[in-house]
């Protein structure tokens, strides 16, 4: 079973929840899929037993020593990324057009190299996360990787936790793809509820069963019974409703899994959120 967390942005508490329903599961799998903030990995103790390098793509890489500056490559870029027979690596897509046209064999494309990926074991179980390089942009085929790197390790059939990315792009798209259930994590304002029915929209495209929690519900009512209104004409479960609480704040602060807080009224709420999952996904 894989579980997706996902939200329309970032800053909702999607993080938090993934970290605590990791901690209610004895036993499960950590999946970092939020490539351009990985900060799920920031709460748990663990040594890497896996480093890989990713390749994401090429970059082509003139040799002035050959370049003959006959302009060729300029000409027939679309991406306006050589200018004086220089290439801007950050404007170059690897499209290798330019090493097509190049007389002299002076254009070359090179392995470009996007981030470091990991498996660290962690006193609970496994995380599967990447640093990526500075400048680099987070693809679905990292994720994917990623993806792949956990279930490889997954050899127990163990619940599988996604970390994904916010918003709807390419990297979400390719964290839920294939997955089992999703879990949106929205906020009761206007900007919330609509990013709320993005990420709804495309779930309802991939056909995967998607639960909503309303995370610091309680900090404008009148929203979040929208929001309720809204998750009930689309057919969909509202599994959890977690109140505000300034303890999540010190959890945040001090690098530990709101679980950790036995005062927390979000650890309850949260905790009454996984027994709801569990029901409805037939998590045992």
């Amino acid at each position: 079973m894989e579980l997706v967390i996902l939200s329309g942005k970032g800053g909702t508490g999607k993080t938090t929840i993934a970290t605590a329903l990791g901690e209610f599961s004895k036993n499960v799998i950590r999946i970092d899929c939020d490539v351009d903030a990985p900060n799920f990995y920031l709460f748990y103790e663990g040594r890497d037993i896996k480093k890989e390098t990713f390749i994401g793509g090429k970059k082509a890489l003139i040799d002035n020593c050959i370049c003959k500056k006959c302009g060729m490559c300029e000409v027939v870029c679309k991406f306006s990324a050589i200018e004086n027979y220089k290439i801007n690596s950050f404007i170059c897509e690897g499209c290798g057009a330019c090493t097509l046209v190049c007389k002299y064999d002076a254009i070359q494309l090179k392995d470009e190299k996007v981030a470091d990926i990991f498996l660290t074991e962690l006193n609970k179980g496994i995380i599967s996360r990447a640093k990526m390089e500075i400048g680099s942009d987070g693809s679905g085929k990292l994720i994917a990787q990623l993806r792949k790197n956990g279930k490889n390790v997954n050899e127990d059939g163990q619940l599988t936790i996604v970390d994904g990315s916010p918003g709807i792009g390419c990297s979400v798209i390719s964290s839920i793809t294939g997955s089992d259930a999703v879990l949106v994590v929205t906020e009761p304002t206007k900007s919330g509820l609509k990013d709320l029915m993005r990420v709804v929209k495309l779930c309802e495209h991939f056909d995967i069963y998607t639960m909503v929690c309303i995370n610091k519900y309680d900090i404008n009512n009148e929203m979040s019974i929208e929001i309720e209104d809204f998750t009930i004409s689309k057919g969909l479960k509202l599994v959890g409703k977690i109140p505000y609480d300034n303890i999540v704040m010190k959890s945040i602060n001090e690098l530990k899994p709101i679980t950790n807080y036995s005062d927390s009224i979000a650890k309850s709420a949260i905790e009454d959120m996984w027994n709801n999952i569990k029901n409805n996904i037939k998590i045992y």
